[in-house]
């Protein structure tokens, strides 16, 4: 059985393991990610019993406008409901703010928009990013 936890007391070696399994390069700064995570306005975590299968952060002003950064998922648990999961308690917390944000792209598109997220207008996304896998 899955469980959703805002806890925060989550050891650096587990989110790195997860990171790691999905290939994403924000793992080869483990102490900036640890930092950001934790220190997001909102982290939401997935557990099998004592193991770390899952998380997504949110940025917020906490009033108006939320940004989701990374919602991950071990690949062993993916296609098993555990980001729908994730994305409930998001929806929960933020579902009645004005503006709700992320970034997508490829398997990660069709996952978003099965959650109710839609493009964004005609906007282009922007970045100055110092990651490999896009």
């Amino acid at each position: 059985m899955i469980i959703i936890s805002e806890r925060r007391d989550i050891e650096p070696e587990a989110i790195l393991d997860l990171y790691r399994a999905n290939n994403w390069s924000s793992a080869d700064k483990p102490n900036e990610l640890y930092k950001g995570l934790i220190n997001s306005h909102s982290l939401f975590s997935a557990w099998d019993y004592e193991r770390l299968v899952g998380i997504g952060n949110a940025i917020s002003d906490g009033h108006l406008v939320v940004y989701y950064p990374h919602l991950l998922v071990h690949p062993e648990y993916q296609g098993k409901g555990v980001g729908h999961l994730i994305v409930k308690k998001m929806q929960e917390k933020y579902g009645h703010f004005h503006m709700q944000m992320l970034t997508a792209d490829g398997k990660a598109i069709d996952f978003y928009q099965k959650v109710g997220f839609v493009r964004a207008g005609q906007t282009e996304p922007m970045w100055i990013y110092k990651g490999d896998e896009h």
